[in-house]
């Protein structure tokens, strides 16, 4: 009788153990970091340097931790203007869009022969 009493005392007290587990679930979807980044640092931009454009400096994503990359120069490209890189929300977390090259004035008729984007010509 003592073992089936004791029994019971030890079946009555795993109910309020077991309701008090926790279930976590991280999914990692490649490319989203979790954390959102700093505030862009302060850079002051250098004077105009010809057939140059100034490429703002950005964090980036880098052993678990934002690392700041400097802004440099690039050169430029006849009929492109550069759009900044940014930070965008996506899939619950940011993701890094680089920057690119985009046409002065357009894409023209819309046509962009295939893989002609990826090279920049269009």
């Amino acid at each position: 009788m003592r073992i089936a009493s004791w029994a019971v005392a030890v079946v009555m007290t795993l109910p309020p153990l077991v309701s008090q587990a926790q279930v976590s679930v991280n999914i990692n979807v490649p490319g989203v970091i979790a954390v959102a980044p700093p505030a862009p640092r302060y850079e002051a931009i250098p004077g105009p340097r010809s057939g140059q454009v100034w490429i703002h400096g950005h964090w980036y994503w880098g052993n678990n931790d934002y690392v700041w990359r400097p802004g440099r120069w690039e050169p430029a490209r006849p009929d492109y203007d550069y759009t900044q890189g940014r930070w965008v929300r996506a899939d619950g977390g940011y993701r890094w869009v680089e920057g690119d090259w985009k046409p002065r004035g357009g894409h023209g008729n819309g046509h962009c022969p295939p893989g002609q984007a990826k090279k920049g010509r269009c």
